[in-house]
């Protein structure tokens, strides 16, 4: 399995969770090298089997190195978590710069794209592939739409979901299941990203459970999505919110 931004976060509970449930798990991360090694040897101190790759996923080159190293270090790939993602300081739409914009939708759209377009390569059955499984990572901002904070990172979430559906039904019948969780207030380094680190407790009564998510919890929802217990799920966009 390739987790994308496996390195913190959702994508670092994933990959653990993932070695627990049998993967060899592929590690991307573009900057952190660190983090990434951490969860590589939390997951061999465990007996599992991981590999860290750096590589860019805005990179078309850097994400077909990323899928061949998996693929020749760990074997035919069979699961994705689309998991990378980016969010800049909050600002409402009239001051963001183009750059900025252009900067989401590369990470957060267009990466996300290509991993999903060569994981669809190596799996289909149409391909020679023995199938397999994709897992896009959203965010309730998809659905609230984030004004006045980050409507762009909320906008390439909505393109995210669309293009989950739209690829469910496009290879349901070559073997491959995509799906997506949605994310709500989580515990992760993204608010500190965005400039505002308190944000989780600061909203958490803006959830009907009254508290913040774990990255495992998440994790839990996208190893469900891969497992044979969801074997006939496809294009389904699970929240993952606490009600929010």
């Amino acid at each position: 399995m390739i987790v994308t931004g496996g390195g913190r976060g959702i994508g670092a509970a994933t990959a653990r969770l993932a070695a627990e449930r049998g993967y060899a798990v592929c590690v991307n991360y573009v900057h952190n090298g660190d983090t990434a090694a951490t969860v590589v040897n939390d997951i061999e101190r465990g007996s599992g089997t991981a590999l860290a790759v750096q590589a860019d996923i805005c990179e078309e080159h850097d994400v077909l190195r990323l899928f061949e190293t998996a693929a020749r270090e760990l074997g035919p790939v069979v699961g994705l978590v689309n998991n990378a993602g980016a969010v800049f300081a909050q600002k409402k739409l009239q001051d963001m710069e183009a750059s900025r914009i252009r900067q989401i939708f590369a990470v957060n759209v267009f990466g996300s794209f290509l991993c999903a377009r060569e994981a669809v390569r190596r799996m289909s059955t149409e391909n020679g592939g023995n199938g397999g499984t994709i897992v896009n990572v959203s965010s309730v901002a998809a659905r609230l739409g984030s004004p006045g904070t980050y409507i762009d990172y909320a906008a390439s979430k909505g393109a995210i979901e669309t293009m989950t559906v739209g690829l469910a039904k496009e290879v349901a019948a070559e073997g491959i299941r995509v799906n997506c969780v949605r994310p709500g207030l989580i515990y992760t380094d993204m608010h500190a990203d965005s400039g505002d680190p308190e944000r989780p407790d600061r909203l958490k009564d803006t959830v009907p459970m009254k508290r913040i998510g774990n990255p495992s919890e998440v994790a839990e929802t996208i190893l469900w999505l891969t497992s044979d217990s969801a074997s006939y799920v496809i294009g389904s966009i699970i929240d993952v919110s606490g009600g929010r």
